[in-house]
């Protein structure tokens, strides 16, 4: 059957499955008008040559002869979705599908987690009856010290001047329900009073009548409070983030200013915090971690982006968080400063401020200290934190939550660090740490285990699945290479990897940047060149004495040394300056098991083997290896059961299952599921008839003193003791196969005649 032509002009093509197999047209269509062409009717350029490209045809198809349209709509295309319901004569309507579901997740939680969603609250419900500010919270606005306040019979003044400094106070509410500011805001009533005064919840006329935040100073006088307000909006104008409360303008009102806000109607953490404390018959209930850490992790976006313009936050705490619904937003700006500003009012709230600030000012490093102590106040019920600990953390052995949560601790105390230098360095750099814990304190609570998932880091590789005869340091994950060094389009070049070779050309290098140190160092650690990869290290550390990756490769080389001790001191330093990364839990277990330290190994294998399924193997053959030491068979097995048969360990780990049930000394039922766990496996055949020949051998003795057990069998044989004499003779007769020598050979063929059963031929 012949195919009907296209019907386009100057189309060669053919009518195949509907559709023009040229230029795409299906049949019957209105022709298409070739495009003008902008070449002049007359033309010294030579013509252009028929093979040197496809000419534009109709509809953007080429109109070569020889092309053929690649367009997929031409494909026949099985009927689904309405297609389908039509066709069945169905006339349902569409589910959420269990896709669209799943790709729908909380914005909270980082994917990690869950955190209960907070309904938006209603506006006109959240204005104050009667706005009075509590006499305990009235202090003066310039100096701090305590006005307002109630004296014998006479109640405190909502107005004044303050006995300290002599400057005016005032909480009284500047504006009441019907004003109208700046002639666009209907005033609705006040809601809350904040550290700059009065909030005040208003209908905006002029946008589709939505409600704003009019926010108020203490006192129009204070230059300090005025000064802080213009900056605020002088600031926000510019800030344009999600995460961040929207300022829409600037007004005045019988001669106070005020700021015009989004309405964000949620709820601050503070209020959730006492919410959870009266839910909890007045007691103190801190957030669970997870969710502590989820929020954080939330707002550091927020923090990224203003340091990125050049501005801190100064003044965050729980009362400045909002959540609504799965979503946050970082709320009260007042205290948002350039970095570089040395001159205007700097506020902020005691036991939230880093402690140089005074002295020295705002910071990066100061905004990192106030996450977290916000997180600290969130995750735990931290008492003394504005005056015993107003600049430390409590000892480890005071709290329970630092001693279940080692990571965690880790994190808080180089965040809160007392040198600023010694914290982390970013928002972002925070934020990758605090993933990494967050991942920990979920795969703990729920006890994933071997159902962990897998998580790359942009720190590290994964674990070696090299075999135990392999030194420890190479089974480590290796560092990744930084791609900003200088020297990284230099160092893609040295391809050499024999580590003596790729030495000598690193030491050649063009420049010694912190990547070509690293990487010398490293490559001296496989040539066995111990006093480079100590020069390598001492000149990084000279060059920064914060550069982990160094001590890290310290650390390698101790390792490689026997230095167990050197290689605990090494792995302990990075885990602080990494709490988040996986790494150097790992390091710092094998070297604690190397140094006798099995308590805490122990605790770091099983971090690391319930948190990331790339980790399971290592960890798991070195949990197993301490539980067999301290005489806890059943531990050792259950570590080795971690290993999943997807993973290139799962061999060894259930060969080592094996050896350590045949040595356990359990009896014949021991015996018998050591040969269990090898069946089925390929392994090496010598390995498999070694094994046979110890169990086998081990049981025969059992049967010898202690009787047969029909009921069991030993690798398929009963244990009884023909069955088993015939088990290791086999296994004798097969090592005599495998022996490289005939005095070898003739020595296992011994062995196996002295165990041969006797018959009667």
């Amino acid at each position: 059957m012949t195919n009907p032509a296209c019907t386009q002009p100057g189309c060669t093509g053919s009518i195949v499955d509907g559709y023009c197999d040229v230029c795409g047209s299906p049949p019957g269509a209105a022709p298409v008008a070739p495009a003008a062409s902008s070449a002049p009717a007359a033309s010294s350029a030579p013509a252009a040559s028929p093979v040197s490209g496809p000419t534009s045809g109709p509809a953007g198809a080429s109109s070569s002869p020889s092309s053929v349209s690649r367009a997929s709509n031409r494909l026949a295309s099985a009927p689904l979705g309405s297609a389908r319901a039509t066709a069945a004569g169905s006339k349902l309507t569409r589910k959420l599908g269990t896709s669209s579901s799943r790709l729908r997740g909380a914005r909270l939680g980082a994917g990690i987690t869950t955190i209960p969603t907070i309904p938006p609250l209603d506006a006109s419900k959240a204005i104050l009856d009667n706005p009075v500010v509590p006499e305990n919270r009235r202090t003066c606005p310039s100096c701090g010290n305590p006005v307002g306040r109630s004296r014998g019979d006479q109640p405190g003044r909502t107005e004044g001047f303050c006995p300290n400094c002599r400057n005016p106070f005032s909480f009284a509410p500047k504006l009441k329900a019907g004003d109208l500011v700046g002639g666009q805001y209907a005033v609705a009533g006040a809601f809350a009073h904040g550290g700059f005064g009065w909030l005040y919840l208003a209908r905006d006329q002029n946008v589709s009548n939505r409600w704003v935040v009019l926010k108020g100073l203490l006192n129009s006088d204070d230059p300090d409070a005025v000064a802080a307000a213009i900056a605020e909006q002088q600031f926000l104008a510019r800030v344009e983030h999600p995460l961040i409360v929207e300022i829409y303008n600037f007004v005045t009102h019988d001669g106070a200013g005020y700021i015009v806000m989004e309405y964000v109607g949620g709820t601050s953490l503070k209020t959730l915090l006492k919410q959870r404390m009266e839910a909890n018959n007045g007691q103190y209930n801190a957030l669970p971690l997870d969710q502590a850490i989820a929020y954080v992790i939330e707002v550091l976006p927020a923090f990224s982006y203003l340091h990125d313009l050049g501005l801190v936050y100064c003044d965050f705490k729980p009362d400045n968080m909002i959540q609504v619904g799965d979503a946050i937003k970082l709320i009260d700006l007042g205290g948002v400063r350039r970095i570089d500003d040395q001159d205007s009012a700097i506020y902020g709230t005691v036991g939230y401020q880093a402690p140089e600030v005074a002295e020295v000012g705002t910071s990066v490093a100061s905004d990192i200290y106030t996450l977290g102590r916000t997180l600290t106040v969130l995750a735990m019920e931290f008492r003394g934190y504005q005056t015993t600990f107003i600049d430390s953390l409590p000892p480890v052995s005071d709290i329970p939550l630092f001693q279940q949560n080692d990571s965690f601790y880790r994190l808080l105390s180089k965040a809160c660090a007392p040198d600023p230098a010694d914290r982390f360095v970013s928002a972002d750099e925070l934020r990758v740490q605090l993933l990494g814990v967050l991942r920990e304190v979920v795969a703990e609570r729920s006890g994933r285990g071997a159902a962990a998932h897998s998580t790359s880091s942009l720190l590290f590789g994964s674990p070696s699945g090299e075999e135990e005869s392999v030194p420890a340091w190479r089974r480590l994950p290796p560092l990744h290479e930084d791609d900003r060094d200088p020297q990284a389009s230099w160092l893609s070049t040295v391809s050499v990897t024999e580590p003596r070779e790729r030495l000598k050309a690193l030491l050649a290098a063009p420049e010694r940047s912190p990547e070509v140190l690293l990487q010398t160092g490293l490559a001296a650690l496989a040539a066995g060149e111990y006093l480079e990869v100590d020069s390598a290290v001492a000149a990084l550390l000279a060059d920064d004495p914060w550069e982990w990756r160094a001590v890290w490769v310290s650390g390698l080389s101790a390792l490689a040394r026997d230095d167990a001790a050197g290689a605990q001191s090494a792995f302990n330093a990075v885990y602080g300056q990494v709490p988040g990364e996986l790494a150097p839990k790992l390091a710092l277990a094998m070297s604690c098991q190397l140094s006798g330290e099995d308590d805490v190994a122990e605790g770091l294998y099983l971090t690391c083997a319930r948190t990331d399924a790339t980790y399971i193997a290592p960890a798991a053959l070195g949990l197993a290896t301490i539980r067999s030491r301290r005489g806890d068979l059943d531990g050792a097995v259950a570590a080795l059961d971690l290993v999943p048969p997807t993973s290139g360990a799962y061999i060894r780990a259930r060969q080592q299952r094996a050896h350590t049930l045949a040595d356990s000394g359990r009896g014949l039922p021991a015996l018998s599921e050591a040969m269990v766990s090898v069946d089925h496996l390929t392994i090496d055949p010598v390995d498999r008839a070694n094994l046979s020949a110890s169990v086998f051998r081990t049981a025969l003795e059992e049967v010898r003193t202690k009787g047969p057990r029909g009921d069991l069998t030993i690798a398929g044989r009963p244990a009884l003791e023909p069955d088993l004499r015939d088990g290791l003779e086999a296994a004798y007769r097969e090592l005599a196969g495998h022996e490289p020598t005939k005095q070898g050979r003739v020595a296992m063929i011994d062995k196996a005649n002295d165990v041969r059963r006797w018959t009667l031929r």
